[in-house]
């Protein structure tokens, strides 16, 4: 089994336990970042490394989920996002990028790994 690295952005200590398990469970090597900023800082240092983005588009600090996506997309325009949001939904038409997935909370964490897995696979589909 090939282990993928994805990258998670999530403040909320008790969803990065839970994704991150998930994610390890399903065969994914999750790196957690608690901010965008930090989060985009770890992207750009070590460019290549991962190969998907989960970003929760309402994560504390000044760059919230959608400017992470960004920065991963400057860095590889195909670069797979798996979006989570609880109020935001809305915005995913707008701003929302080819290749990505929104997740609406709750959901279960299973759903994320067929979520990821969808993605890295070649497709895309709203859920």
């Amino acid at each position: 089994m090939v282990v993928v690295t994805g990258f998670v952005v999530e403040d909320d200590e008790q969803l990065q336990i839970v994704v991150e398990d998930a994610l390890t469970e399903g065969g994914f090597e999750p790196a957690i970042a608690p901010s965008g900023e930090e989060a985009v800082t770890l992207l750009r240092g070590n460019k290549g490394s991962y190969r998907a983005l989960v970003a929760d588009i309402g994560v504390r600090g000044r760059m919230d989920g959608w400017e992470v996506a960004k920065h991963a997309r400057e860095l590889d325009p195909e670069f797979p996002i798996v979006y989570m949001t609880g109020i935001r939904k809305d915005e995913w038409g707008s701003r929302g990028v080819p290749n990505s997935i929104l997740m609406t909370k709750p959901f279960a964490p299973a759903q994320l790994v067929t979520a990821l897995s969808q993605l890295l696979n070649g497709g895309t589909a709203a859920t």
